[in-house]
């Protein structure tokens, strides 16, 4: 008898992101996969589970922004999970005022976003000291918020595709304080298959509690010329005072970066490539 095939849990091609449509990821999503459809999960490993799963071909996850910092829930996920870097966007963060249809700017008291969006835009609340900020689990959740309960004194700090996605109305846009504030991407997957034109390189490796371990192994990239654009030390869960750290280096797969990575290995107790693919460059779009 032929073998039973079993349905897939959604349709084939959807990119899992973290939060509500609307949001960043999402935004983030349609820049490097037009078109794509996208599998919304509550929180960050529900996002590594549909990958897991196959209910996700792919995933977009935040992993820095040039204001706050790392996303370091994500390093950590990155590591504990098989999946391979294949891409990266950097998105010009820009803040719009969304409010439910009929709503005007002198009607509000309340504006809700995620902490980190009202943070960026304090230059606005000092500029209407009659609206208080209210923290909401989410951007583009803070959107479908107003616009679904038809809030008259309220609006909310989202992406314009938040707009899109529910109806609201954008008020005012460019609410951010610093218009250089910008967010790194990066595209997942389970293949671990080198993006053609590569150079740039994702690694994470361990060392021993050793003097000069750190230096011995930052030396062989020295050696054979390859900058470092990052690098970054996180806790090992279970194992107080351990760290793994997390370097980018500017290199795609080629002969220096082989021996270099051969040479780590000697040094290190571990090593693990978590992706080799392009840079990007900021989207100056709005």
């Amino acid at each position: 008898m032929p073998a039973k095939s079993h349905p897939r849990a959604t349709r084939p091609g959807k990119v899992a992101i973290q939060g509500e449509p609307g949001c960043f990821s999402h935004e983030a999503a349609l820049r490097m996969l037009p078109g794509c459809a996208v599998l919304p999960c509550q929180r960050s490993a529900e996002v590594f589970d549909a990958l897991a799963r196959g209910s996700a071909r792919a995933a977009v996850i935040p992993i820095e922004n040039s204001l706050a910092g790392s996303v370091t829930e994500h390093f950590d996920l990155l590591l504990a999970n098989d999946v391979f870097v294949q891409r990266e966007y950097r998105l010009r963060i820009s803040h719009h005022l969304v409010a439910a249809p009929g709503v005007q700017l002198r009607d509000l008291r309340r504006v809700f976003s995620h902490p980190v969006a009202l943070a960026q835009c304090t230059d606005f609340f000092r500029a209407h000291p009659g609206i208080r900020a209210e923290p909401f689990y989410d951007t583009a959740g803070s959107v479908k918020h107003v616009v679904e309960c038809k809030l008259k004194d309220a609006a909310a700090i989202a992406p314009r595709q938040a707009a899109r996605e529910y109806g609201g109305v954008i008020l005012q846009s460019g609410l951010e304080d610093d218009r250089q504030n910008f967010t790194r991407f990066l595209l997942i997957g389970t293949r671990r298959v080198p993006m053609a034109g590569a150079n740039k390189t994702s690694i994470a490796f361990s060392l021993k509690n050793l003097p000069g371990a750190l230096f011995k192994a930052l030396s062989v990239f020295a050696l054979r010329d390859i900058s470092l654009a990052k690098i970054e030390s996180r806790p090992v869960r279970g194992r107080p005072w351990e760290y793994v750290f997390y370097v980018d280096l500017l290199c795609g797969r080629d002969a220096r970066a082989e021996r270099a990575l051969q040479h780590l290995e000697e040094v290190a107790e571990w090593v693990k490539v978590l992706g080799i693919y392009r840079t990007s460059h900021p989207s100056q779009d709005a």
